[in-house]
């Protein structure tokens, strides 16, 4: 009698912790795979190149329904540890799949032809939330 109890209470605890992170945000972001990319440009790259390439990857998600969260942003860190990046673009994807989706996507293609030739430096990290 005392197994089944605790077999029961086992069951709803499993159940109240899969409702939760049904509707918990930050449970969910457990699933999610992040693709931080950091781009540090040439200086003869001019500010309307520079504008091009913030809206071409800004547009991105609207081209690829994978990329299921997006945000962007320039350095503004005092700390000095930039090491010549100045972009930071934050993309989330429920999949590996999902990101390879992108990788390969002719949007995507497209960034890659206009960044040519204007990048001194770029980092690419991927991770899983953990």
């Amino acid at each position: 009698m005392k197994q089944l109890k605790l077999a029961a209470l086992l069951l709803v605890s499993l159940f109240v912790v899969n409702a939760c992170c049904d509707k918990n945000e930050k449970c969910d972001d457990a699933k999610k795979l992040r693709h931080v990319v950091f781009f540090g440009f040439e200086e003869t790259a001019t500010p309307e190149e520079v504008a091009e390439i913030e809206a071409k990857f800004a547009s991105l998600p609207t081209d690829i329904p994978d990329i299921k969260g997006f945000e962007w942003g320039t350095d503004c860190s005092p700390e000095g540890l930039q090491r010549g990046h100045t972009h930071c673009f934050f993309l989330t994807f429920d999949s590996e799949a999902g990101r390879d989706v992108y990788l390969v996507h002719p949007a995507h293609k497209e960034l890659g032809t206009l960044l040519s030739g204007k990048l001194k430096n770029v980092t690419v990290i991927d991770y899983w939330v953990k």
